[in-house]
């Protein structure tokens, strides 16, 4: 049983750590809303971590990076159905992508030592406020697939793997805020995709790299398991919720969400660059 008392701690269980029950309630509130965000446009983590961070304030980051990872990927997997029983998604192309995003994941993470956080995040602001800037001046992008006036060719599908899945995979190992957007935007843009389709596809190669992450913190120990199965409900509610509202209102609800995130993030990182 849980103490009705929000000042009482969580009983402490396997894999479950010391929080009070109003932390456990806040925790739950923010994963649903990050997989609501995650669903749509990518970008979930931005919201997801950080709560994990305020909330397990005693914990080490490998504990809450790996319990971040056990959350987010049953709402990513919850998604990627919807997308998939709901909507035409390149399904094979996407798990490429994936796969090759996971070695690009892999390899971002061996350089994490020899990068300097500091001067990356303004650079990735930069490319934010353009991406935005992009968007704004340009309404008809990713309004609409373009398949049926250019089907996939093989030359578009081996610049996505390269490209977007060794490309981003790497950016996601080595710094990673915003990896699910920036998978959007390039998806759309190399394969031609409309918003919705490529946030669908995104959400399988969000799976692909997950999984391998997930499975090396678990190898490690490092994942609060009771702790991640609760949260992981409210983020696949979310994000089952989130994949059915941008399959149901289309490419410009996504496009609007998109922007709202893509402004969340430059203020974040301008936030942790400049405070």
């Amino acid at each position: 049983m849980i103490d009705g008392c929000t000042n009482e701690s969580v009983p402490r269980l396997a894999g479950m750590p010391d929080i009070t029950l109003s932390t456990l309630v806040l925790l739950c509130l923010a994963a649903l809303v990050a997989g609501w965000i995650d669903a749509v446009v990518g970008g979930g983590g931005l919201l997801l971590l950080p709560a994990l961070l305020i909330g397990l304030p005693n914990a080490a980051y490998p504990y809450v990076a790996g319990t971040n990872k056990a959350v987010a990927i049953v709402g990513t997997t919850g998604a990627a159905i919807t997308y998939v029983r709901r909507t035409r998604v390149p399904v094979w192309t996407a798990v490429r992508v994936g796969l090759a995003a996971l070695a690009g994941s892999t390899a971002g993470a061996l350089f994490t030592t020899a990068v300097d956080e500091e001067v990356l995040r303004p650079l990735i602001i930069v490319v934010l406020v353009a991406v935005a800037a992009f968007v704004i001046l340009k309404p008809s992008f990713g309004a609409r697939a373009e398949e049926d006036r250019a089907p996939l060719t093989r030359a578009r599908i081996v610049t996505a793997i390269v490209l977007v899945g060794g490309g981003i995979g790497f950016y996601d190992g080595l710094f990673g805020p915003g990896t699910g957007t920036f998978l959007v935007l390039a998806l759309t843009a190399v394969l031609h995709l409309d918003l919705v389709t490529a946030s669908a596809t995104a959400k399988i190669v969000n799976v692909c790299t997950n999984a391998g992450a997930l499975v090396t913190f678990a190898l490690s120990g490092t994942v609060y398991w009771q702790l991640a199965a609760l949260m992981a409900a409210f983020n696949l509610t979310g994000g089952m919720v989130g994949a059915r509202m941008a399959l149901s209102k289309g490419s410009g609800f996504v496009r609007g969400v998109l922007l709202v995130v893509v402004f969340s993030m430059v203020a974040k990182l301008g936030w942790d660059q400049w405070s």
